[in-house]
């Protein structure tokens, strides 16, 4: 019997699914994939503050220091530390070891092997690394990237510049959705 203005959904009109079927995820996310950048070696505190501040305009879900620790900046002005989180690493071992399940660790280097970021297909799960202006990315580094990218040019970009060249390839390409917005009156 039905309450009325309810419609009546007795077993017999309501299919069961099966056990199978009731224990895949059927969730769906905006989006399956995520980023982080970062830097080894940085030379420039305000670099990183830099790059924080567009890694968090561009969408990233983090960005980390590997062998210099910085602290926020005032390079940050959207407060970016308040939204993304900053991870440190001591050693290169130590970021390898702590990379995210199944992310492709990308590296951002003006080599040879590299690709073209024109040409370049972003992983779904990617962590972007980016040496310092002066060294770039040590051999060993770059043997342990799953990719290598290079940006246009001849000469060596500001890491927090090239860092956020590539992180808007990455949203122009895979169409993410950025963080929105909220002006004060509005809330």
């Amino acid at each position: 019997m039905t309450r009325p203005g309810r419609r009546d959904v007795s077993a017999s009109t309501v299919p069961c699914p099966s056990p199978a079927a009731m224990s895949r995820l059927t969730q769906q996310y905006e989006t399956d994939g995520f980023y982080g950048i970062g830097v080894l070696n940085s030379e420039r505190e305000t670099n990183v503050g830099t790059l924080w501040r567009s890694a968090f305009i561009l969408g990233a879900a983090f960005i980390f220091t590997i062998g210099r620790k910085v602290e926020k900046q005032s390079s940050d002005v959207t407060r970016a530390w308040t939204k993304i989180p900053l991870f440190h690493y001591a050693s290169f071992d130590e970021f390898r070891e702590n990379l995210p399940f199944a992310t492709k660790l990308v590296g951002v280097e003006m080599t040879p092997a590299a690709e073209p970021l024109v040409s370049f297909e972003h992983p779904t799960r990617a962590v972007y690394l980016l040496g310092c202006e002066s060294t770039g990315l040590p051999e060993p580094v770059i043997a342990a990237c799953h990719s290598l990218v290079v940006l246009p040019g001849h000469f060596s970009l500001n890491v927090a510049v090239a860092g956020s060249l590539v992180a808007c390839d990455r949203v122009n390409k895979l169409k993410v959705r950025l963080p929105e917005r909220i002006f004060p009156d509005e809330v």
